[in-house]
């Protein structure tokens, strides 16, 4: 078995999307970039791409990190190819971190165009500088709803996905952590008080302040409102921690649960739609997995679902399915 070796590339791109960010966040932005040990320019198939995206509170580097007891994702695409479990494939993973601690790579007034950034430059800069075939996306949690939300809006161009863990059924998994939420921000007196000493903070991983930080990057993407502190809409009173019903039915419109119905005719278009969660996941990911899985199957949506035994972390050994199966499927055509 010839042990495959491939090769990481750093770029530095100079995103004129991301330049007028109202978070002020760099717009010179890495792309990593991995190339098997084999990749040629001139194949004339090309090679499937398969771009990540990273979960909340992550970054492109963060599937580099080197872990005694797993592998990083350079790793274990070698390992794949060298096995034979994988054809050759080229990944690639952006950077998209914002202040808010996150993405949820959509288009919005509170964080910037970071949909647009993905579509109107990273894809059309890989296509001019690596032999591309087609593309295919990949991402957990937060990276994961960016799968689906992305592909839904672009079958065009991507054209499988593999959505592990991804932010579903908003009820179960966001609802619950509001009163936590309300209740750190009170502390610091408001939102805004609470943000601006976050970032002063020495430990900035208390958990208290992570399921806040969560709330309000959710909050940027699915509320935005330019005349509010940050420029987000909380979905609940900031004096009493009601809920805005308002704002909560703006948040339920970015479900996927209920986006299905809007972009039938595009997720079935997708060659391949995988979804996966945990059993237990820790933020009831499994419950909206679970609900997606009937309606997808009501819509005649073809997808691939597996609900395996374990948590939200340490889940990257999931790859070993996704990825080989998103191999094959992109590379009939070709």
């Amino acid at each position: 078995m010839a042990k495959c070796e491939g090769k990481v590339i750093v770029h530095r791109y100079e995103s004129s999307i991301l330049k007028e960010n109202p978070l002020k966040d760099p717009y010179t932005r890495e792309i990593i970039v991995y190339v098997p040990a084999n990749y040629s320019h001139s194949r004339s198939k090309g090679y499937p791409v398969l771009i990540g995206l990273s979960g909340f509170a992550g970054n492109g580097r963060s599937f580099l990190n080197h872990d005694p007891l797993s592998e990083n994702i350079e790793e274990r695409m070698n390992r794949l190819i060298s096995e034979g479990k994988s054809g050759e494939m080229i990944l690639v993973i952006p950077d998209c971190f914002t202040k808010f601690g996150g993405n949820q790579y959509i288009n919005s007034q509170a964080t910037g165009r970071y949909q647009d950034y993905i579509v109107k430059e990273i894809v059309p800069f890989i296509q001019s500088n690596y032999n591309v075939s087609d593309f295919g996306l990949w991402g957990k949690s937060s990276g994961g709803y960016g799968s689906i939300y992305l592909a839904s809006r672009h079958p065009e161009i991507f054209r499988a996905i593999a959505c592990h863990s991804g932010d579903c059924a908003f009820e179960y998994c966001y609802l619950p952590d509001f009163p936590a939420a309300f209740k750190v921000f009170n502390e610091e007196g408001g939102v805004k008080e609470w943000f601006e000493q976050f970032w002063k903070k020495q430990n900035k991983k208390e958990k208290k302040d992570i399921v806040a930080l969560n709330i309000l990057a959710m909050a940027a993407h699915y509320s935005p409102e330019k005349d509010s502190a940050l420029g987000v809409k909380l979905p609940f009173e900031p004096e009493t921690g009601e809920l805005i019903e308002d704002i909560w039915k703006r948040w339920k419109t970015f479900d996927p649960i209920n986006m299905i119905d809007k972009f039938t005719n595009n997720l079935k278009k997708l060659k391949l739609f995988y979804i996966d969660c945990g059993n237990k996941d820790e933020f009831n990911l499994h419950i909206g997995a679970r609900i997606m899985h009937q309606k997808l199957n009501k819509l005649d949506i073809k997808h691939h679902y597996d609900e395996f035994e374990g948590g939200h972390f340490n889940t990257s050994f999931r790859y070993d399915i996704s990825f080989p199966m998103i191999y094959s499927i992109l590379s009939k055509d070709n």
